[in-house]
């Protein structure tokens, strides 16, 4: 029996127009072990598991780098509306998809194989909201089918997606993955322990861990 979600269009919203409040500066040239956040971040979408993949951002240099990777830069002229408005111009551009993986642009240390995963695990659930998740925690990213899309196109100010999975909890599933894929930068604190576990993950102990 053929499995509807084999055939589905699947779109892809990265998530880079935040003005990074928190961190004090654009983290998203902020590097671990020499590459930026935002180019690890496009680094790890499994483009070839999307049909069609937008980055939505403020900035012109990011815009400029999603056309390097053959993605679409979509503008959004409001960064301070929130979250939400960024999801609103990302589901424009992918309104004929059955189903969005949204990923956000400050998890340096995940890895595309966990993406495209998560997408073949979306493929065979594919009426769930899925997610990256560690220990029943879940993070990011998440894919939507498009029966959720009017609530995420309802979401105002800075309130994101997580608002639709509290509200559907009955309808997550989530992908094991390692903790450390799901850890965000959202201060120097943050990034300076991401560099410290990265540095770590090099390290012949954890080598020969391995």
């Amino acid at each position: 029996m053929e499995n509807a979600g084999e055939k589905l269009k699947l779109g892809c919203v990265v998530m880079a127009a935040g003005s990074a409040s928190r961190f004090g500066s654009n983290k998203l040239h902020a590097a671990v072990d020499g590459r930026s956040l935002i180019l690890r971040a496009l680094d790890a979408v499994p483009a070839g598991a999307c049909e069609q993949v937008v980055v939505v951002t403020q900035y012109d240099d990011i815009a400029s780098l999603a056309k390097e990777f053959s993605f679409t830069a979509i503008w959004n002229s409001h960064p301070e509306y929130g979250v939400s408005n960024t999801i609103r111009l990302g589901l424009a551009a992918l309104s004929d998809c059955g189903g969005v993986l949204f990923q956000v642009a400050d998890q340096p240390l995940l890895r595309r194989e966990s993406t495209a995963a998560l997408v073949r695990f979306f493929r065979e659930h594919p009426e769930q909201i899925v997610a990256l998740g560690h220990g029943g925690v879940r993070g990011n990213p998440c894919i939507f089918p498009a029966r959720f899309f009017p609530e995420l196109l309802a979401l105002r100010g800075d309130c994101g997606g997580s608002a639709v999975i509290r509200a559907h909890s009955e309808a997550l599933l989530l992908y094991e993955v390692s903790a450390r894929e799901l850890m965000d930068a959202d201060t120097p604190e943050a990034i300076s322990a991401i560099r410290t576990s990265a540095a770590a993950s090099r390290s012949p102990e954890s080598a020969r861990e391995k």
